[in-house]
């Protein structure tokens, strides 16, 4: 694994750009950090909800179906948290990616619409998303609105009664389109792993799957999520650790492919 820090001399930063620029099926796996320069904390963190909320107590679709009234807690301290959020250097980073043709789409296990605000076009949400309400029993859809976060009642479907939920996962839910995003990711030749540890499943199936069909990894992250020790069992030696924050290191990636593509023009 060769590792790229900014703000150092580095020509594996002109190998990955060339490398990613030649790739025929470059996809892109992102987490909650690549968020958290939006100001919207890892749920996980000391300061996230789950540290105020326990999953086992609010997010799953038990306590939801029992007790919708308190399950709304979450749904609401949730809501307060995404309001009014905007896209950071690294979503906008992956939507210039896209726009250059080095990117064939996203999926992600954030719900905050971020990488839609940013640009970026084919996304696939594996946790759902919090801009919309969702009837369970009839199927229902409409959009969540701010006044959603200000009440005390539960919400209810307007075709049908039954309590709305934002249209995110719960424990104990199905993830959303996996099959799609089985197929997405079955030929991928690079996957851009990005703010996220890839240890929760089903997402963290995806990064196998393009090292078992022979494919690259570029890993965006504070801290690799795979020891060394660990990596040399599982990783191939071309793949590239991009170490610090995504805000930085995704649109300085961002950059080096630019340069990349005009020192290329100059050559032709």
């Amino acid at each position: 694994m060769k590792i790229i820090i900014p703000g150092e001399k580095n020509t594996c930063l002109t190998e990955a750009a060339a490398i990613l620029r030649a790739s025929a099926k470059p996809a892109a796996l992102t987490g909650a950090g690549i968020s958290v320069g939006s100001g919207i904390p890892d749920f996980r963190s000391p300061d996230g909800l789950w540290s105020v909320f326990s999953p086992e107590e609010y997010a799953t679709l038990k306590v939801f179906y029992r007790q919708p009234a308190k399950a709304w807690e979450l749904y609401r301290a949730l809501g307060k948290v995404l309001l009014g959020k905007k896209p950071n250097p690294a979503h906008r980073a992956l939507a210039e990616f896209e726009q250059h043709g080095w990117l064939r789409g996203i999926v992600t296990q954030n719900i905050d619409n971020l990488h839609q605000q940013a640009g970026s076009r084919r996304v696939f949400e594996i946790h759902g998303d919090h801009q919309h309400l969702q009837c369970l029993q009839c199927e229902h859809l409409q959009p969540i609105e701010p006044a959603h976060y200000q009440t005390t009642g539960v919400p209810r479907c307007q075709h049908c009664g039954f309590p709305l939920k934002p249209n995110v996962v719960l424990f104990g839910e199905a993830v959303r389109d996996f099959d799609a995003i089985h197929n997405f990711i079955a030929d991928c030749d690079l996957l851009l792993v990005i703010g996220t540890s890839a240890q929760v499943y089903p997402a963290a199936a995806l990064p196998a799957m393009v090292r078992n069909n022979g494919g690259r990894i570029f890993e965006f992250n504070r801290e690799p999520a795979v020891s060394p020790e660990d990596y040399s069992q599982t990783g191939r030696p071309d793949d590239f650790f991009f170490q610090g924050d995504v805000g930085l290191t995704l649109p300085m990636f961002v950059k080096a492919c630019l340069a990349e593509t005009s020192a290329s023009q100059k050559i032709a």
